[in-house]
């Protein structure tokens, strides 16, 4: 089928279903380090964590239709470039941002809060929006590692000559890529999070700089095979 991708006979059906056999595979193998991590730090509950899921998910479903319509003006010369080290560079650079994130902003969700602090719910609800931003760039940065999926969705793209034209395979590629057992281990991640800290909240602080040091790590292996 890849070949058949490269050659522009196949299609939407057939991309999505090249999305759902990278999102079943690929995608959990190479995304559960980086947001499972995240979850585990945060001891995010079932909510959190299937928020934070799909801010990821629709990082990469934006980036994958990006990546489209810029094949489909640009051609091939797009999957040299992820290929040449720009996507590990910016999943580094992503993994980093979120360690970095995760040190200076803990998290402590298993402890309630005091009756003074419930007024500002408001600004705890920003917060929260905010704290979504590191899965965002997470899910974009990790739809930019080189694999034989993307470079056949890119060759695809590149085949059709259309801006728009890529971007739908692009869409519907990353509609595929969705469908990911990543949806139900991220929370179970966050839930793991939360039963360490249930009766051990002098863990907390623990726990969190550990998943930050881990994102830090993973950044910087990625910035490594970058150069």
């Amino acid at each position: 089928m890849l070949e058949e991708l490269a050659a522009g006979q196949v299609g939407l059906l057939s991309v999505w279903l090249l999305g759902v056999s990278m999102g079943m595979t690929a995608c959990t193998v190479t995304c559960m380090p980086f947001l499972g991590t995240w979850a585990l730090g945060r001891a995010s509950g079932s909510v959190e964590a299937l928020a934070h899921t799909a801010t990821f998910l629709a990082g990469r479903m934006s980036t994958y239709t990006l990546l489209g319509a810029l094949a489909g003006m640009a051609g091939l010369g797009l999957a040299k470039a992820l290929g040449s080290g720009l996507g590990n560079a910016a999943i580094g650079g992503a993994s980093i941002l979120a360690g970095v994130w995760l040190a200076l902003r803990p998290v402590t969700g298993c402890r309630s809060a005091p009756p003074a602090a419930r007024p500002l719910r408001f600004e705890r609800n920003a917060r929260r929006r905010r704290d979504s931003l590191p899965p965002l760039f997470l899910g974009a940065a990790l739809s930019l590692a080189p694999c034989t999926p993307l470079a056949s969705l890119l060759a695809l793209a590149a085949n059709s000559n259309s801006a728009a034209q890529g971007a739908s395979y692009g869409f519907v590629f990353g509609l595929g890529v969705a469908v990911t057992p990543v949806l139900i281990l991220v929370p179970l991640a966050g839930r793991l999070g939360r039963e360490v800290l249930a009766s051990r909240q002098w863990l907390a602080g623990w726990l969190n700089l550990a998943a930050a040091a881990v994102l830090v790590v993973l950044g910087l292996r990625r910035l490594w095979l970058a150069a």
